[in-house]
């Protein structure tokens, strides 16, 4: 059912995004040709982050490629033990989560956090349904249990894309630090 429900939203998504977009391919053309060196520099530090190791040589970074979307990846690495919350739940992509977070660009240039944000009379914590998130996120929070902090690569095609949003440039790509404080609304499948 996540799976269905996944396809869905993105079929919608998308639909959405083309007939609402009006750009040509001139346009798209023009856009990757003026972004070109962000592009790269964002690649560049892309490739950095899922070469990085740990003192001992492992992975710092755990490659996340979900079922309903193998084509794409998001990193994700552990702040805690994850052992400590494997017994606690775990989103659904129709799940509704508490989270605190901070999103930074690739040279650590703060873009945008929950610190400012009161959701029912809990500072700092932001409310959402997971699937009103960018696709990054569900992607990786579907990994993560209650309590647990991660930090997350966003590659710009499971982010903003090649549109952008606000202060964030098309082709960037993402690091999230969040940690999963609640989910109050968990919704089961349908049977």
């Amino acid at each position: 059912m996540k799976k269905i429900l996944f396809l869905i939203a993105f079929a919608t998504a998308s639909l959405a995004v083309v007939s609402l977009s009006g750009c040509s391919d001139d346009d798209t053309k023009k856009t990757w040709e003026a972004y070109k060196e962000w592009r790269d520099i964002n690649n560049e530090w892309l490739k950095e982050m899922a070469a990085k190791k740990n003192a001992d040589g492992t992975n710092y970074y755990k490659t996340i490629v979900p079922d309903w979307y193998p084509s794409s990846y998001v990193l994700l690495h552990y702040f805690n033990d994850p052992e400590e919350n494997a017994d606690k739940l775990s989103p659904l992509y129709n799940s509704t989560i508490d989270v605190r977070y901070e999103l930074h660009l690739y040279d650590d240039t703060p873009v945008d956090s929950s610190t400012n944000i009161t959701a029912y009379g809990a500072p700092g914590i932001f409310r959402t349904n997971l699937q009103s998130t960018i696709i990054g996120w569900a992607m990786a929070l579907e990994n993560v249990h209650c309590g647990d902090s991660v930090e997350v690569i966003v590659p710009y095609q499971v982010g903003y894309g090649s549109s952008g949003s606000g202060a964030i440039l098309p082709y960037t790509n993402l690091r999230f630090n969040i940690r999963l404080v609640d989910i109050p609304f968990y919704e089961l499948p349908e049977n």
